[in-house]
């Protein structure tokens, strides 16, 4: 499993410029999968708690019944011009002390579902220029550069 914080100690430079995309707006789109295993996109938030990316839903939504039955994802930040961002991975559902660690003021009223993410990727994909540069990162394999005219 790759926490946020095995991005960060992997490619500091990159997992810092992913979070402050992240955290430059309230709220970014989330892909699941639906049961038929076609996509489905909702609105979500995400927060760093500790070691990790995590994020959550409303009790019983659709996007949280997507996630307990495959959890995997991914996350695209709400893009701008400094680049565009996304992770994926696996979403693990939290309970117990470590849901209750999670709150942070801004759950929807009542019980809600809270995941973090186990991350398999990181992307920023940005223009210089006249290229076209996707900075990727996987666990244990550091940071892949790949431009495009």
């Amino acid at each position: 499993m790759a926490t946020w914080e095995q991005f960060e100690n992997e490619a500091g430079e990159l997992a810092s410029t992913v979070k402050a995309r992240f955290q430059a707006a309230e709220t970014h789109v989330l892909a699941t999968l639906r049961k038929d295993g076609s996509p489905r996109v909702s609105g979500s938030e995400v927060d760093f708690q500790g070691p990790d990316l995590s994020f959550g839903s409303m009790l019983n939504a659709v996007k949280a019944r997507d996630l307990r039955r495959d959890g995997r994802c991914a996350i695209h930040a709400h893009p701008s011009k400094e680049g565009d961002a996304k992770v994926a991975g696996v979403a693990i559902e939290v309970s117990g002390a470590e849901k209750a660690s999670y709150t942070t003021g801004s759950e929807p009223p009542g019980d809600f579902h809270a995941f973090r993410l186990d991350l398999r990727e990181a992307v920023v994909t940005s223009v210089e220029g006249d290229e076209l540069v996707i900075r990727l990162w996987r666990p244990g394999q550091g940071v892949e550069i790949i431009r495009r005219k």
